[in-house]
C-alpha cells in the first residue's frame, strides 16, 4: 500500500511538472467581470504573458457557459471583433517571445433581463495541444430602479405607471429635441418584440394598452436615433 501511494504521488508530481512546462502563456488579468444595468455593453481588457523564448500562436477551441438569446459576447483582437459562437476558428492570438500582450478584449452585452452567470474561453497552442490558457468570466445584469427617471439630452423620460397594470399603462415624457427619432419598444420576457410606439413632441404621455397582453413580465426600451437609452420592467396582471 505504501509503495502504491508513493507511486501515485510520483506520477501526480510528474504530471504537474509536465503541465507547468507545457503552459507557457499566462493570463495576468483577474477573472473578467461584467456587472451593470440590463442592455449595457461593456468592454474589458485581457492581459497575456508569454514566458517562453519562442513565438506562440493560440486558437480559440471552445466556449463554455450559458449566454442568453438577448445577450451578446465578442472576442476582439485590436479593433477586429469576432463572435465566439460563430467565428471560433478565426480567433487567433500570436505572441512574440517574452511578450506581454495587451491587445485582447472581451465585449459583453448584458441583455434585457435580470440574470447572472459564468463563461470560460479556452485557447490552445496550434503546435502543442497541452499548451493552453483559459479566460474566466462572470456577468450580472440588473434592472434600474422603477422610480429612476431618465434625463437624456433629447428627452426626459419617466417610469411606467401603474405597474403592475391590467388595462392601460402610461409613461410621462418631455422631448427636448423635436428632430430626434424617439421610439418605445415593448418586448416579452424572452426578448420577442410585442409593440413599437413612436413618441411625438406634441404629446407628454405615451399610453400602452396591455389589455390584450398575456399576464407576465415585459420590458420597455427607450430608443433615441437607433440607440438604446434605457430598458425597464413592466408587469401585466389580469
Amino acid at each position: 500500500m505504501k509503495n502504491f501511494l508513493s507511486l501515485f504521488i510520483f506520477i501526480f508530481m510528474l504530471f504537474q511538472l509536465v503541465t507547468a512546462e507545457a503552459r507557457q502563456v499566462h493570463v495576468l488579468s483577474e477573472k473578467v467581470q461584467f456587472t451593470g444595468k440590463i442592455d449595457d455593453t461593456q468592454r474589458k481588457s485581457i492581459i497575456l504573458q508569454n514566458t517562453s523564448n519562442e513565438k506562440k500562436e493560440y486558437i480559440m477551441k471552445f466556449m463554455r457557459g450559458e449566454i442568453g438569446s438577448s445577450q451578446d459576447i465578442k472576442v476582439c483582437i485590436g479593433d477586429t471583433c469576432f463572435d465566439p459562437r460563430m467565428d471560433i476558428s478565426k480567433i487567433k492570438v500570436t505572441l512574440a517571445p517574452n511578450e506581454i500582450f495587451t491587445d485582447l478584449y472581451i465585449e459583453f452585452k448584458l441583455g434585457i433581463t435580470e440574470t447572472k452567470g459564468t463563461f470560460d474561453l479556452h485557447f490552445s497552442n496550434t503546435a502543442n495541444l497541452r499548451d493552453v490558457f483559459i479566460i474566466e468570466g462572470t456577468y450580472e445584469a440588473f434592472a434600474p430602479k422603477d422610480d429612476e427617471a431618465i434625463n437624456h439630452k433629447d428627452i426626459s423620460f419617466g417610469s411606467v405607471y401603474p405597474n403592475p397594470s391590467n388595462r392601460i399603462a402610461q409613461i410621462d415624457y418631455q422631448i427636448k429635441n423635436p428632430n430626434a427619432n424617439i421610439k418605445l419598444l415593448i418586448n416579452s420576457f424572452i426578448g420577442n418584440p410585442i409593440e413599437e410606439l413612436a413618441l411625438s413632441p406634441q404629446q407628454k404621455t405615451v399610453l400602452i394598452n396591455v389589455s390584450d397582453f398575456n399576464p407576465g413580465v415585459y420590458f420597455y426600451t427607450l430608443m433615441v436615433d437607433g440607440k438604446n437609452i434605457v430598458t425597464k420592467k413592466l408587469v401585466v396582471k389580469k
